[in-house]
């Protein structure tokens, strides 16, 4: 017996069980797809942005070559928040290091939100649905019997057709989780990958523009633009993983 003809024979509960299944692989599979095209586009926009930008003379200049490459709008954020506006407000309270240490965990939040937008659906996809799956089958194996003992007779023939119909109700929650939590494990390694860039990214931005070299105050002192090394801080500024708040905020503390 397929699932037509299980929800076409089925009662209220059989139905319910089967159209939520029915919504949860429909609602994984999107998902899966979509984070699959946008993680594979946001990795190399990544890398190539923050590529262009280390390359640029000028702040401004490596806005705009990062703005050619971020279709996802992960790196030019982070670029956007260090220009910080002095309004007297506690925004702008405290020394540059502070105040590019918030602005940019700030920045980071929303592009990790953004990464991790329908990580929660897998996750609850592949952890439920097996047991919506079972349920369905309790119920109507919970059926079948109440059919036999109204029959009056008892056969292998009358027990095992309900009961293996049943089944395929523990079968479909399998059919429906496995692919979400294996996509979970998947998309969850990419974005790893993606947020270890932005932290170190963020990092070193952070260090250059609180300790400018020489030539940055030199540029800003003239009323031109402020020129920066065509590559990230070398030395202790090494990108390492963990959350995007400790990333950041970790080089506050030093």
């Amino acid at each position: 017996m397929s699932l037509l003809q299980l929800f076409s024979n089925g009662d209220t509960v059989t139905r319910l069980v089967t159209l939520l299944l029915l919504l949860m692989s429909v609602g994984s599979w999107v998902v899966i797809f979509w984070k699959g095209w946008l993680l594979r586009r946001a990795g190399a926009d990544v890398s190539r942005g923050t590529m262009a930008f280390w390359q640029s003379a000028t702040l401004d200049e490596g806005e705009r070559k990062a703005r050619a490459f971020d279709r996802e709008a992960l790196v030019v954020p982070l670029i956007s928040a260090t220009r910080i506006k002095t309004d007297g407000t506690l925004a702008t309270a405290g020394d540059r290091s502070q105040q590019l240490t918030r602005v940019l965990r700030q920045a980071l939040h929303a592009a990790l939100l953004k990464l991790q937008f329908g990580q929660v659906l897998l996750a609850t996809v592949g952890s439920t649905a097996p047991f919506v799956g079972l349920l369905g089958t309790v119920w109507g194996i919970y059926h079948a019997l109440i059919g036999i003992t109204n029959a009056g007779q008892i056969s292998i023939d009358k027990i095992s057709g309900p009961v293996g119909e049943s089944l395929i109700m523990t079968a479909a929650g399998l059919a429906v989780a496995i692919p979400a939590v294996l996509a979970y494990n998947v998309l969850g390694r990419s974005i790893g990958r993606i947020e270890a860039d932005l932290e170190g990214f963020a990092r070193d931005l952070r260090e250059l523009l609180a300790h400018p070299a020489p030539d940055l105050h030199r540029g800003a002192a003239t009323g031109g633009e402020a020129q920066f090394p065509a590559g990230p801080p070398q030395g202790k500024l090494t990108s390492s993983g963990g959350s995007a708040i400790h990333a950041v905020t970790s080089v506050g503390a030093t």
